[in-house]
């Protein structure tokens, strides 16, 4: 597997709890367990991604403006985040900032995979595109 197999895998778990929230009414135990899931994969994502796929792009040139965009990125979800924590769950603004988090999510997962992935391919050689996965691979399961 490499860095952008390992990136992939975690960004279908973000897609799909966003679905599942996004599909849940009003206060209910499953909004809560499904947020928190989001919450917690977000956040080990985040520090996993940063570690070990931008920080070894931040010093490309090619790749020095990508990366830090995708590092602010991570923190408007981080901001999003925290108004979704705010709001109370069984108001329509709790799911109206749910949507807008998951449509960042989406928007930024998309952004990577159609272009940060592509630039970032001719940046590394295939032995650290496979050592960068494993590294991240490794951040993501002691994060869990």
């Amino acid at each position: 597997m490499n860095i952008f197999e390992a990136i992939r895998d975690d960004h279908d778990i973000q897609r799909d709890l966003c679905k599942r929230i996004l599909a849940t009414e009003g206060k209910s135990k499953d909004r809560k367990q499904l947020f928190e899931a989001l919450k917690s994969e977000l956040h080990a994502h985040e520090d996993a991604e940063e570690r070990h796929f931008y920080s070894p792009l931040i010093h490309n040139d090619m790749m020095q403006v990508h990366a830090r965009h995708g590092i602010a990125e991570h923190h408007e979800i981080d901001e999003l985040i925290e108004k979704v924590e705010e709001a109370d769950m069984e108001t329509s603004a709790w799911l109206t900032y749910a949507k807008q988090l998951c449509e960042k999510v989406e928007h930024h997962l998309e952004e990577e995979e159609h272009t940060f992935f592509q630039l970032a391919g001719k940046v590394f050689n295939e032995t650290q595109k496979k050592s960068l996965a494993k590294e991240y691979q490794a951040l993501m399961k002691e994060k869990r």
